[in-house]
């Protein structure tokens, strides 16, 4: 692999980790469809043995992601909850970990429902408020979790600051970067000791392949999660894997037209007579607005509005759009739309999704790449057959 730690990241995502194949000069890297692997001797393999331990395909992967997050190891999963399961991996019976209060919802699932069962504790806190982060860290405090921009309500948690307060306490800063994807936020260049992704979002790009990532540049850590990643078996396949890799190729270009798409709409909904709030990181309106410039290169894709109407007028605005598609999930081509109360966070209580500002009238928004104008005059539809 040749040495890419100059090159500017719209080259390393189309060449980072990808050389061409050897024996053939096949240009793009091959599907590995094996499960194991020739051995010239009993332990003496050529690199390979058995593919959810290690995996061609999956290599160049990790190579890929790792140099597009500025770190030195990468780790492929089969989802983003296997990568996010494999850092509570890292925690023992006793431990406790410090979240923010609007994580998406399959982390707080994951969180409450499984690992609260194994003796971890949970604190659930707004991670803008670094008083409260403080309040909340503990000697038995072993990870501070984090989402920035979060979801849905597009809160900026400032990385460098929140890396700080979990080193006072020795424990690991761990910073799921989905929404903003490496284009946008490098959350190990602010101090965090691993970088999280949903391989599904913005990195496929393509709603066509599920997967999960972890990154970072501590060689012990990596190994550890090298160990659960293996043992546990959450790894993609090497069709996923070709999938996600076609996907990151066009990452740059694709993430610009989300932003520029997204910052319109955002600024033509805070305008508009039947917009409550909107939530978007690139408005000056936005609480965190100056944390989300100084440590991000763009404000993403992702935005979410609360309607000056109810619940049953939300959830019909979301079923009449028609560029729009009414779905989970985010980061692809097509623009998306959902409620999350009834969909992504509904695993949440209620009462706990209210105190966080997470209303049952929220609509969030994946903004595609479509044509700008078509988007607006689908959601104008939308508000005048729901409200």
């Amino acid at each position: 692999m040749t040495d890419d730690s100059e090159e500017r990241i719209e080259t390393r995502a189309i060449h980072a980790g990808q050389d061409p194949d050897e024996e053939t000069g096949a240009l793009m890297t091959p599907i590995f469809a094996n499960s194991t692997y020739v051995q010239d001797g009993p332990g003496d393999h050529r690199g390979y043995e058995y593919s959810r331990t290690g995996n061609p395909t999956r290599t160049d992967l990790e190579a890929n992601i790792a140099s597009l997050e500025g770190g030195e190891y990468g780790r492929a999963f089969s989802s983003g909850m296997g990568s996010i399961n494999t850092v509570l991996n890292l925690l023992e019976a006793g431990d406790h970990v410090v979240t923010g209060d609007d994580v998406y919802g399959g982390t707080h699932r994951i969180f409450t429902q499984v690992y609260e069962d194994y003796d971890l504790e949970f604190d659930f806190v707004d991670t803008t408020d670094h008083d409260a982060v403080e309040e909340a860290m503990g000697e038995e405090t072993e990870l501070l979790w984090v989402e920035t921009p979060t979801n849905p309500l597009m809160r900026v948690n400032d990385i460098e600051a929140l890396a700080d307060v979990a080193h006072e306490y020795d424990a690991l800063c761990a910073v799921d970067n989905t929404f903003a994807t490496p284009y946008l936020q490098r959350p190990l260049d602010l101090g965090a000791d691993i970088v999280s992704h949903s391989l599904t979002k913005y990195l496929g790009g393509h709603s066509d392949v599920v997967g999960g990532a972890l990154v970072t540049n501590d060689e012990e850590l990596d190994e550890r999660l090298g160990f659960y990643q293996n043992s546990v078996g959450a790894t993609p396949s090497p069709f996923d894997c070709f999938l996600v890799l076609r996907g990151t190729k066009t990452l740059p270009v694709r993430m610009d037209r989300h932003c520029d798409n997204a910052r319109e709409l955002a600024q033509w909904l805070e305008d508009h007579d039947a917009v409550d709030r909107v939530y978007y990181p690139g408005l000056e309106s936005h609480p965190q607005h100056d944390v989300a410039e100084k440590q991000m290169d763009d404000f993403g894709g992702m935005l979410s509005f609360e309607l000056d109407g109810t619940l049953e007028e939300a959830s019909t605005l979301v079923s009449e759009t028609e560029v729009f598609t009414l779905a989970e999930s985010l980061g692809g081509v097509e623009s998306l739309i959902e409620q999350p109360a009834a969909m992504t966070h509904a695993a949440i209580p209620r009462e706990e999704r209210v105190a966080a500002g997470l209303s049952d009238g929220l609509v969030r928004v994946s903004v595609g790449v479509e044509h700008v104008d078509d988007l607006k005059a689908d959601l104008e539809r939308a508000f005048e057959a729901a409200l």
